[in-house]
């Protein structure tokens, strides 16, 4: 089985800076992909960034040039570096892994969501 916990949210004031972490553990034979999703109010699920093992990047066009994905291969990790916040910005934020629980298969798992709120 697989976890994955994501931490770092909270409340935020306009241009101020937040960093998501979100760390696999459980049966990992190897991690692919990793992303992180948001959802704001009212809204559906939509892609902010995403990062292979060869540490490719993604990003959406809203977040270009103030966010910054990241990860740490040998702890399972990803890290979304988030600065010049905007309200826009408030969403519940998801991380999402592509894993190989051996080497026969590979799954998607999801965070639980962790909030992110830009407010004065």
């Amino acid at each position: 089985q697989v976890q994955l916990v994501e931490s770092g949210g909270g409340l935020v004031q306009p241009g101020g800076s937040l960093r998501l972490s979100c760390a696999a553990s459980g049966s990992i034979f190897r991690t692919d992909a990793m992303g992180w999703y948001r959802q704001p109010p009212g809204k559906q699920r939509e892609l902010v960034a995403t990062i292979a093992r060869s540490d490719i990047t993604n990003y959406a066009d809203a977040v270009k040039g103030r966010f910054t994905i990241s990860r740490d291969n040998a702890k399972n990790t990803v890290y979304l570096q988030m600065n010049s916040l905007e309200p826009e910005d408030t969403a519940v934020y998801y991380c999402n892994f592509i894993i190989w629980p051996n080497s026969s298969i590979f799954r998607t798992y999801w965070g639980q969501g962790i909030q992110v709120t830009v407010s004065s």
